[in-house]
């Protein structure tokens, strides 16, 4: 491996790295404003639940069909293409903002908590009108992200050879808390000095410019980039000057058992995931234990979280990662059960702690464990499993359908944790994603000594 190929691998992985980075940024960008969303218009969990049905809805299912598309028309073009609907669908977003002539007023605490006021409305619009454009509009948002997940994997299956790849998987954990981090953190900066639309504007914007650097910097493959060949171990057609045949992907992902397997796992990870982990713990601390940007004590838990989930989950892709490679010799699935299992045992400790009222610190430091666990397993499939099994001819509709079955587990997961919250308040949250995760379990230890065929030497 020359020292040219090195560098264009760096510039190649920065590229499309950070514009992967800004999809999770304009993605998780509602999440961290959606209590801020719920107080304007007046909505509660149950609505704010619609986001989080639709979005993940549109895009488990987009993410399955778009594979195929996306193997065929390789990473970059698919990529740029997601782009331009990622930025148009948050502009687009924030427009709401101009149907809102006056925000709800409220009054009570806790489950008491009522609108008095709703909001008021211009454009001849109504609460539910505006509800239903709104989610349109981040549906749509769904289907143009769905392009990311499938590019990443897809550009980097040609750069990275299968005895890297558990590495690699860490390198694409950074990037999702890299992303994360933007929105949990870089979005409430946002919303001190202007209004909550720019929350929207400002990272579709980055989208914009990421694309543009990537349609000249970032090439699909080493032979793109004029370096000739890379042999990545993977198993290939005949004639790989060819797009992949139709034939091949439907063999080498739909009709694998291994491959459903390993998608059914990555469906547990999505109800752990979407449940807890990357959708509901802001407004859990809002609701829950007050967390107030006005009020330091109040809202340091709130700052450990972001934080702990994000250095956290960077950590479990690594160790996750370099464990597979180095310590089971390129088997994923028996990091992937252990993190199931601490999935578990965090979950049940989390709700311990707020049934004995622990405080929002120890509840914090829960949810930075449980991210660790989370995260390693989810950048094992979606990061290495994916390119081990799929190969570098059909590793988007593989990631498609890894992808694509944890995102339908949080369609499922959406609605119900609004109407569990509402009804019944967040102490019954923490209990109902512990059975998934020893589901999970049971299924990746059925794989535990599974490797990909193929595999040549470095």
């Amino acid at each position: 491996m020359s020292a040219e190929f090195r560098r264009l691998r760096v510039i190649n992985w920065l590229s499309l790295g950070f514009l992967y980075a800004f999809f999770y940024m304009t993605r998780y960008n509602y999440t961290a404003v959606s209590p801020i969303l719920a107080d304007i218009l007046g909505w509660k969990n149950t609505e704010l639940g619609v986001f989080e049905t639709v979005m993940p809805l549109v895009y488990g299912l987009s993410v399955v069909l778009n594979g195929p598309f996306a193997d065929r028309i390789g990473g970059k073009k698919a990529f740029l293409f997601g782009a331009v609907g990622v930025a148009l669908m948050n502009f687009l977003f924030g427009l709401a903002s101009l149907g809102v002539i006056s925000p709800a007023v409220w009054e009570g605490t806790g489950l008491a908590r009522h609108v008095v006021t709703p909001a008021g409305l211009g454009f001849g619009l109504s609460g539910g009108m505006i509800l239903t454009l709104m989610a349109i509009v981040w549906g749509l948002n769904g289907y143009f992200q769905s392009f990311g997940a499938l590019s990443i994997v897809k550009v980097n299956a040609q750069w990275f050879h299968v005895r890297e790849r558990g590495t690699f998987a860490g390198i694409f954990g950074v990037l999702i808390r890299m992303g994360l981090l933007l929105a949990f953190q870089g979005v409430p900066l946002i919303l001190l000095v202007l209004p909550w639309q720019y929350a929207f504007w400002i990272p579709g914007a980055c989208v914009a410019v990421l694309f543009v650097i990537n349609y000249f910097l970032m090439h699909n493959s080493p032979k793109d980039a004029g370096l000739g060949e890379f042999e990545t171990g993977d198993e290939v057609e005949d004639d790989e000057s060819k797009p992949s045949s139709l034939k091949f992907v439907i063999r080498k992902v739909f009709a694998s058992r291994v491959m459903w397997m390993i998608a059914l796992g990555s469906m547990m990870i999505g109800f752990v995931r979407r449940s807890v982990v990357d959708a509901w713990w802001p407004k859990y601390f809002v609701d829950f234990h007050g967390a107030n940007k006005a009020g330091f004590a109040t809202y340091l838990p709130y700052i450990i979280a972001t934080w702990g989930i994000a250095l956290a989950g960077i950590a479990g892709g690594f160790v996750f990662g370099i464990a597979s490679d180095r310590t089971f010799g390129g088997r994923r699935a028996p990091v992937i059960v252990f993190g199931f299992l601490g999935m578990a045992v965090m979950l049940a400790l989390f709700g311990l702690s707020d049934f004995l009222n622990l405080g929002p610190v120890m509840a914090a430091c829960c949810l930075v464990v449980l991210s660790f666990c989370v995260n390693g397993a989810h950048g094992m499939i979606s990061g290495a499993a994916s390119m081990d099994f799929g190969g570098k001819r059909a590793v988007a509709t593989a990631a498609g359908l890894f992808d694509g079955m944890q995102y339908l587990a949080g369609a499922f997961v959406g609605m119900g944790v609004g109407y569990i919250t509402t009804n019944w308040g967040w102490g019954a949250w923490h209990w109902a994603p512990i059975p998934f995760a020893l589901v999970g379990a049971f299924l990746m230890s059925r794989l535990w000594n599974v490797m990909p065929r193929g595999r040549g030497g470095h």
